[in-house]
């Protein structure tokens, strides 16, 4: 008997990837928690204020490295949308609408909890973290259907576009007109760089270096100059080339700056703003607005937002459910969708900014909600699932 397995697709291998690293995450998170509340706990504080030229540590990773994770995500953002699994209105109309269900009802969770000045962190709990999500769904391997994993990647990949434009519209404060203007004229660089066909990635990079530094003195989040430069590096739509085959500036720097942001950017995100100080903490922390409203967005919001919002597009006809996939295995991904980490902390950061208090508030609510989601999504895919059709090997005799 003969057996004969089926080429691994781009998405796939990128499924692994993303899931391999939120592996890691998960890891560096606890490791942060613990090194917070032991006596290296003042040290971790300290090197993360440690001045290094111009910025702090911790500055360095939230606004440098982190521009370099915003690069990533728009990267798969454009590839997404031009070449991928969002490339046709009938493969974006699903995990669009559980999307802009997954931040809606979180944010109007959060604001009941929520008024006055700490109303300011209601998208807090309206992002997905996908690295994390796709770690668990990992562990279960063929117990979740490939659609169903490719759902939660597409909506994960909108989730984050949202995001985007959120901290875009809602959390920029002052701007500098001067800089903002800089910043334009290199935007223009780049987009003539795009039209002239220029396919040598050095002068992009070298043009988003100066971009990031505008934006960072402008009083934009510098983190946007990552997406905004990777929605000016070409692809190729080559019909007849893979994802595999193509040579493109986009595919050669998507390609180039996985495993480093996977492995390198976001961990050490992590273990920067995962180390929230409990012990000591005041009980009322526990149950503060803040807290109480990142952790039920994202533990109740994501589930009623993204699994409610499915249900009716399917019912009303305006989608169809992932192949292979029932209804409790939908439940179970929508409860995954509470896990957010990274973007959750992030927003946490720039919601209230000089408020260390509200900070730990918010990243409480957020670790707690994302672990509470993770263990409840990972236990009914698990009860749920079987092996997943339609990943049979064909064998001929």
């Amino acid at each position: 008997m003969l057996t004969l397995h089926a080429r691994p697709s781009a998405i796939r291998k990128f499924l692994e990837g993303q899931a391999s690293a939120g592996i890691v995450l998960m890891a560096v998170a606890v490791a942060a928690l613990v090194i917070a509340n032991s006596p290296l706990g003042p040290g971790y504080e300290a090197i993360l204020h440690a001045k290094l030229g111009p910025l702090s540590f911790g500055h360095w990773i939230n606004d440098g490295l982190m521009a370099v994770f915003f690069l990533f995500v728009g990267l798969e953002i454009k590839r997404e949308m031009l070449d991928g699994q969002l490339s046709t209105w009938s493969r974006r109309i699903l995990p669009g609408i559980a999307a802009l269900g997954g931040m809606i009802v979180p944010a109007l969770i959060f604001l009941a909890f929520n008024r006055g000045a700490t109303a300011s962190g209601w998208a807090i709990p309206a992002a997905t973290d996908i690295a994390f999500a796709l770690g668990v769904i990992a562990l279960l391997g063929k117990r979740v259907p490939a659609s169903l994993r490719i759902f939660l990647a597409a909506l994960a990949i909108i989730d984050d576009l949202g995001a985007v434009i959120i901290i875009a519209a809602f959390y920029t404060t002052s701007i500098s007109a001067l800089y903002l203007c800089g910043a334009m004229v290199a935007v223009a660089v780049l987009v003539a760089f795009n039209r002239l066909g220029v396919q040598r990635l050095l002068p992009y990079l070298l043009v988003g270096a100066v971009l990031w530094v505008l934006v960072l003195q402008s009083g934009i989040h510098a983190t946007l100059a990552g997406v905004i430069l990777a929605l000016t590096i070409p692809m190729d739509l080559t019909p007849s080339r893979s994802d595999a085959e193509c040579d493109s500036p986009l595919h050669r720097l998507e390609h180039a700056l996985e495993k480093p942001v996977g492995f390198l950017v976001v961990p050490l995100f992590g273990l920067a703003n995962a180390g929230v100080m409990v012990v000591g903490l005041p009980a009322a922390a526990l149950i503060a607005p803040v807290t109480l409203g990142a952790a039920a967005g994202l533990m109740v919001g994501k589930v009623l937002g993204v699994f409610g919002f499915s249900m009716l597009a399917v019912k009303f006809d305006l989608a169809d459910m992932p192949a292979h996939a029932t209804r409790a295995q939908m439940l179970g991904v929508a409860l995954l969708c509470g896990i957010g980490f990274t973007m959750s902390i992030f927003i946490t950061l720039l919601a209230y900014a000089g408020d260390p208090l509200l900070q730990t508030e918010a990243k409480l609510g957020v670790l707690t909600g994302s672990l509470l989601s993770g263990l409840a999504g990972y236990a009914l895919l698990r009860w749920a699932g079987g092996t997943a059709k339609g990943e049979v090997s064909i064998a001929a005799a």
